[in-house]
């Protein structure tokens, strides 16, 4: 599975920002496909996650009722809008997917590259 984020870039606090993940390979469409993002000297976090079907989604505390978590398999495309940004947001946005025992968690086995994000005040 190769996974491809982007979408990154510099957003004002209080903006939207979209964030695409495109995965090749049938296990990118059979599996849970995750958000995760490491902000300057912090741990991998785990932001949100969408279910192989798109039927279910998950969410971190610090992102609830800002983001939405979306796919289309027939794109093989994960996107990631958050509104309301806030200076805190700011890290590398990783895509992730494979078999985990936990959704919400940053023990995704397949991962791309990451896009940074960065919120300004």
């Amino acid at each position: 599975v190769q996974l491809q984020a982007s979408g990154g870039g510099l957003v004002s606090e209080g903006g939207s920002l979209r964030l695409s993940c495109t995965g090749s390979g049938s296990r990118f469409s059979r599996s849970v496909v995750a958000w995760i993002r490491q902000a300057p000297g912090a741990d991998r976090e785990f932001v949100a996650a969408v279910s192989m079907r798109g039927d279910f989604t998950y969410y971190a505390d610090s992102v609830k009722g800002r983001a939405t978590i979306s796919r289309d398999n027939a794109r093989h495309t994960v996107t990631l809008q958050m509104n309301s940004t806030k200076p805190t947001d700011t890290a590398v946005y990783y895509c992730a997917c494979g078999a985990v025992r936990e959704v919400r968690s940053t023990s995704y086995v397949f991962w791309g590259q990451g896009t940074l994000v960065t919120v300004s005040s």
